[in-house]
């Protein structure tokens, strides 16, 4: 009799939790110097937001642990020679040994000791502007050398006073990748990150079709270039109408060429889409400084999808990038 009962007083229950329909539950913070959204599909609002806030507080965690703005993370302490030697545990040993790779990959031409640069361009000034003294740019220069950076074990130093580093090309998309992680463990199986540079999604939306996602015209980001699909996928954008100064009408970006101190002028965006939010930050800000073909090729054979605009607005694309230009 009692077992009749129980299945008498769960079998409405049961019947109730299926009726209920998927809501949209969205949050937003300010980190990493700018908004970053997080958008959760599912029938428990309860369960979606707490996965929100654990991945909040993963995004704020990393922010605060390696973000070279940040005062106090193991980054700033390093910089600003707080400390000469820092001890890594196994997330920092993964980040700079995946941070080397890159340089190599793009032949020295991505490299995060690029800090002194963007000091001296300081690209986050309000008050009236001017370009930066030659003799300025080149003692920032000698600076600027990935080699400079020793790793020995889990322990990570400079040899040389002087090296800064900048983790504005990376951090924000390895913090989205991780935050992806923490809300994959709470059972979250559609949902949506976003910030300006970088994107990942678990999943699709609930219906299984994949999220669309507008790609901003690098000459007019009022308007689109196009839209993309992804489908548990991570894009990276590096553009430069993204963060720039302006001195006597001319716009200076801030990705900038090591050996000439000024901002890459061949090109005016490159989107990468990758199964990885991290890399594909990463690479985004690599493609922006190699040469197109190299880039183009080096895609094909590791299964990413690439887009470039160039300077006269030309579109450079492979295969595995699908994109409905408007």
């Amino acid at each position: 009799m009692l077992k009749k009962i129980l299945a008498i007083l769960i079998l409405p229950i049961f019947i109730l939790s299926c009726s209920k329909e998927v809501q949209k539950i969205e949050q937003s913070k300010f980190l990493f110097g700018t908004y970053i959204s997080i958008t959760v599909y599912d029938k428990n609002e309860k369960l979606a937001n707490k996965a929100i806030e654990a991945a909040f507080q993963e995004i704020e965690r990393i922010d605060k642990k390696f973000n070279s703005k940040m005062k106090g993370s193991l980054v700033e302490r390093l910089n600003s020679g707080k400390e000469k030697t820092i001890k890594l545990d196994e997330e920092g040993v993964y980040l700079f040994q995946n941070l080397k790779s890159v340089y190599e990959l793009s032949h020295g031409k991505y490299d995060i000791t690029i800090g002194p640069l963007l000091d001296i361009w300081d690209f986050g000034a309000k008050e009236k502007r001017e370009i930066p003294k030659k003799e300025d740019l080149k003692r920032a220069m000698q600076h600027i050398d990935f080699s400079k950076i020793i790793l020995s074990g889990d322990e990570l130093s400079f040899s040389e006073p002087g090296v800064e580093l900048d983790t504005g090309s990376f951090l924000k998309g390895y913090a989205v990748e991780k935050a992806k992680g923490v809300m994959r463990e709470k059972g979250v199986t559609s949902a949506f990150i976003s910030s300006i540079s970088s994107i990942e999604t678990i999943n699709g939306k609930p219906d299984g079709k994949k999220w669309r996602i507008g790609v901003e015209n690098p000459e007019n980001p009022q308007k689109l270039l196009g839209v993309v699909e992804l489908y548990n996928e991570g894009m990276g954008v590096s553009g430069d109408y993204q963060t720039y100064v302006e001195i006597d009408g001319k716009r200076y970006h801030h990705i900038l060429d090591k050996t000439t101190g000024f901002p890459v002028e061949d090109k005016k965006m490159v989107v990468v889409i990758s199964d990885n939010a991290f890399f594909s930050d990463m690479y985004s800000t690599a493609f922006f400084l190699m040469d197109i073909d190299e880039v183009l090729n080096y895609a094909d054979k590791n299964d990413l999808g690439v887009l470039i605009v160039d300077k006269d607005m030309k579109i450079f694309k492979n295969d595995k990038m699908k994109i409905e230009l408007r």
